[in-house]
């Protein structure tokens, strides 16, 4: 299928509707292919097939994902695996040693989704944890945690959920991922930056990226596996169910819809290349077949709700955005920043994303996106403001729609989750965060990267002269532990004494507190 994709490129020059719902449809019959490949065989495999771990996601009150993924040598092309259908049986229990199985069950990896495999286990309890595993051959799977959600009309007592992002592999350990296990979380939202797509040797020294850029399915496939391949990681995905959404790295630096960063690459490279990245990153992650790619296309804005106490609007601010003004770089807020057809999340994604505020009747509406929302002037000193125009503020017209909107509707206690720039900041959102008489509308918690940048620097930065939006900033690595109840928000930063040495120390930076219906933020 990828294979025939780029001459049919070059011969067009472009991608037509054509050529694109050709593909598509060809895209759309991958998880069939599973049931008409042949009769899946029982492999004894030289290793262990399942080198790259368990995990489980987009939980919901009865069901979950469990994914893993075959590959006896991870990191070789096509993971060592055979070229046909190989038989995997899965099973979950309510107890670590399976005494006490509920449900099982059998399915098929194909070469057609990287030998991945994606169960729906249906019909579990309400707030209820489990305990899976997979069997493959003579090979069993670590044994994984998960949990189902509380059912939509419940009223749970607490939620704790951990938020982390960008974890670049050669630039730091995932050494932090080893406390966010102790703090037994009952979710882990990641931002994006899951894996970086920088050719070996470029991104740092800690460890070695294999390869060179990745471009092709098969490269972004090896380079995920290698992430896979890190124990912390493992350990963290077979913790608990994660919900997950991509930022850039996932495809490239700062891509725009269709649009390179790189000059001389045209919407039509570039959407190949998105379709093997996308088609890669459904592989990887315990995401639901609704999610699943057709060509460059995929279905990752999402919601959940944890009962009544919170609801979980998962976005996608990269498949859909405008390209970036004023040169993608940091400058004022004029004219071209404010342009009113300057978009994040595309049209279909912001009706969905208003009408879905609109209808939630959850105590907290937490919007888990990528880039920082506050209107914040990166520079210290000298008069000429400095806004990144890859953040909402090249968005701005955009932006005070949704904060509007949220301020009209009267939105119950809006929190935004938001990773992206390896730096951590507590910020109080206004319509215009430059009025700062303006009532506050929401809170955001900006998660600093797990181990990208490398070591960063316990200094705490005031910039509140320039941003009086702003209450805290810092640039350690690390995440955020997260405490709600029906009464308050607590946000704790984490932060890791060194990513550069496996015997880093994680401990509480600073933590702050909201409570419902203030959105202002208080040291807790």
């Amino acid at each position: 299928m990828f294979d025939q994709l780029p001459a049919a490129l070059q011969h067009e020059g472009r991608l037509s509707r054509r050529l694109f719902l050709s593909y598509a449809a060809s895209l759309s019959a991958i998880p069939l292919l599973g049931q008409t490949a042949g009769t899946p065989k029982k492999v004894n495999f030289s290793a262990d097939p399942f080198s790259m771990g368990v995990a489980s996601g987009d939980p919901d009150h009865e069901s979950v994902i469990l994914w893993t993924r075959l590959g006896p040598k991870p990191l070789e092309t096509g993971g060592g695996m055979p070229d046909q259908p190989v038989e995997v049986r899965w099973e979950i229990a309510n107890d670590d040693s399976f005494k006490k199985v509920i449900t099982s069950g059998k399915t098929t990896a194909t070469s057609a989704l990287g030998f991945s495999i994606h169960i729906e286990a249906k019909g579990l309890k309400p707030d209820h944890w489990y305990y899976y595993r997979f069997q493959s051959g003579d090979a069993t799977s670590a044994t994984g945690r998960t949990r189902t959600l509380p059912t939509p009309d419940a009223n749970p007592e607490k939620l704790r959920f951990a938020v982390t992002s960008c974890q670049h592999w050669e630039q730091g350990l995932f050494t932090a991922y080893q406390q966010m296990k102790r703090d037994q979380p009952d979710l882990v939202f990641h931002l994006g930056d899951y894996i970086y797509e920088y050719a070996a040797g470029k991104g740092g020294n800690v460890r070695r990226h294999l390869g060179p850029e990745i471009e092709t399915l098969e490269q972004y496939r090896l380079r995920y596996s290698q992430y896979r391949t890190d124990p912390d990681l493992q350990a963290m995905h077979a913790a608990c169910p994660w919900f997950l959404t991509w930022d850039d790295h996932e495809v490239d630096n700062n891509y725009a819809n269709d649009i390179s960063e790189q000059r001389g690459v045209t919407p039509a490279q570039l959407l190949l290349r998105r379709a093997n990245a996308y088609q890669a990153y459904y592989e990887m992650m315990p995401l639901r077949t609704t999610s699943l790619p057709k060509g460059p296309h995929m279905q990752l804005y999402r919601k959940g709700n944890f009962g009544r106490l919170a609801e979980f609007s998962v976005l996608d601010t990269r498949q859909y955005r405008t390209n970036q003004p004023n040169n993608d770089g940091r400058g004022p807020l004029n004219e071209e920043a404010l342009n009113p057809r300057n978009t994040l999340l595309g049209r279909e994604q912001r009706k969905w994303l208003f009408d879905s505020l609109e209808s939630s009747t959850a105590t907290w509406n937490i919007l888990a996106q990528q880039v920082m929302m506050a209107l914040v002037d990166r520079n210290t000193a000298g008069a000429t403001a400095a806004y990144s125009m890859d953040q909402w503020p090249g968005y701005a017209a955009e932006r005070q729609k949704l904060l509007e909107h949220i301020r009209d509707h009267k939105i119950s206690n809006t929190v935004v989750l938001t990773g992206d720039i390896h730096s951590n900041w507590a910020n109080e959102l206004r319509v215009d965060d430059l009025k700062p008489d303006l009532p506050t509308i929401a809170t955001e918690f900006v998660t600093t990267s797990l181990s990208s940048g490398g070591n960063g620097t316990s200094q705490a930065y005031d910039l509140s002269d320039r941003n009086p939006c702003n209450k805290f900033h810092n640039r350690e690595r690390g995440y955020i532990i997260c405490d709600v109840t029906a009464k308050t928000y607590t946000a704790d930063y984490k932060v890791i004494s060194d990513v550069k040495k496996p015997d880093g120390v994680t401990s509480s930076r600073a933590k702050f507190v909201v409570e419902a219906g203030k959105p202002i933020i208080h040291s807790a």
